[in-house]
């Protein structure tokens, strides 16, 4: 994961307190006290070291029983070109399951079977190839690759960080300015975070899978996560 780069935005409130007869609590201002409530977001960048997409096999048959035997046998042959690129039986998930009866067109009275399933890949850089392994083994259903960080939180922990930081360096300087100083941190209010965006994403449609055995290339890029934070300040006399 590349490091953090954080792109910070700044919110504040100043509230001066009133001549209140309580003495200053961990969460209540003095009488000698000023609010100060300051925003602050961080944006950071990390590299994708995961990519998922959609593989899957669409037969016809003249039976519903024909129809899953050949679904079957090429499903067999796409999970087993997987396994070639080290995608493992916990990285592959049934997404859909299907036989039907087709009603209309050119085959109307044979039988529809889909199977398709999710994949997860952990080295990105041969995603190309295994999509392109599966359409020769037999698929012709894909779509894909998005390409994400595994472990978001580890990137939004980073950025927490970075985003009070930034807090606490602006509540100094708007005190700094007031000639006031900060006293002490009252509340700290976590604003969420999004999780990482993946910049590139693609989809093949059917039509295009007989063009697409030469691997193609993907490009990971980077992805970008954004964490709040909102810290109320204690401001005092110097």
């Amino acid at each position: 994961m590349r490091a953090m780069r954080p792109a910070l935005i700044f919110a504040l409130a100043i509230t001066l307190a009133g001549c209140g007869r309580h003495g200053a609590g961990p969460n209540r201002l003095g009488s000698d006290e000023t609010l100060l409530q300051v925003s602050a977001t961080a944006n950071g960048e990390a590299k994708p070291d995961e990519a998922r997409f959609s593989a899957g096999v669409s037969t016809i048959g003249a039976t519903a029983a024909l129809a899953s035997e050949q679904n079957n046998q090429r499903m067999s042959a796409v999970t087993t070109a997987l396994k070639k690129f080290g995608v493992k039986d916990s990285d592959v998930q049934t997404q859909t399951l299907t036989i039907s009866r087709i009603d209309y067109g050119a085959n109307r009275g044979k039988f529809e079977a889909n199977n398709v399933v999710s994949v997860r890949m952990h080295q990105v850089d041969k995603a190309g190839a295994a999509i392109a392994a599966t359409t020769g083994a037999g698929a012709n259903v894909l779509s894909g690759p998005d390409l994400r960080t595994a472990d978001p939180e580890a990137a939004t922990r980073a950025l927490a960080g970075s985003a009070f930081k930034a807090a606490r360096a602006r509540a100094d300087a708007y005190a700094a300015a007031a000639g006031l100083k900060v006293v002490r941190v009252l509340t700290i209010r976590d604003g969420g975070g999004s999780p990482p965006t993946p910049v590139w994403e693609a989809n093949m449609a059917m039509a295009d899978v007989a063009q697409a055995r030469a691997p193609a290339p993907v490009m990971a890029g980077t992805n970008t996560s954004e964490v709040t934070v909102g810290v109320d300040f204690a401001l005092a006399p110097n």
